[in-house]
């Protein structure tokens, strides 16, 4: 199964939880991640790589803006905000079917539909944003293993 996550920049969240599917799925999902607005290239952020580093995970990353051919790949394509999800599906209509905001997919009634960004913040704030990918990837891994 092919999963993308996408961000705004493609340094902090997305790649974070591509490595924690990475790191919690093994060899049974082929994971990417990309941004709306990002710029090829860049790495992730100090704080993101000191996290995962923490949560003893491996990841190496350079940042990728969101492509045609990255939504064609994906079996399903999970964004951190519903501004992500939206910005998708008006440059890719045809894939609205496998577009969702991670926590609407997930979670049965979420009050809110965005996972938080820690984007500029504290290492603390990360790890904040680090926890709440952490418990909805474990969510997702038991979601998709059922279909």
């Amino acid at each position: 199964m092919r999963i993308l996550f996408v961000c705004t920049g493609n340094t902090c969240r997305s790649p974070m939880a591509e490595a924690v599917l990475k790191h919690r799925a093994g060899s049974g999902f082929e994971v990417k991640s990309a941004g709306v607005f990002a710029m090829d290239g860049g790495d992730a952020s100090i704080q993101a790589k000191e996290v995962l580093k923490e949560n003893d995970i491996k990841h190496e990353h350079q940042s990728s803006s969101l492509r045609k051919k990255d939504i064609e790949w994906a079996d399903y394509v999970f964004t951190m905000t519903t501004h992500h999800k939206w910005a998708i599906m008006d440059q890719h209509p045809e894939a609205s079917d496998k577009v969702f905001t991670l926590k609407e997919y997930v979670l049965e009634d979420p009050e809110d539909m965005d996972v938080s960004d820690p984007f500029g913040g504290s290492v603390d704030i990360y790890r904040y944003t680090y926890r709440e990918l952490d418990e909805l990837i474990e969510q997702l891994i038991d979601k998709l293993e059922k279909e």
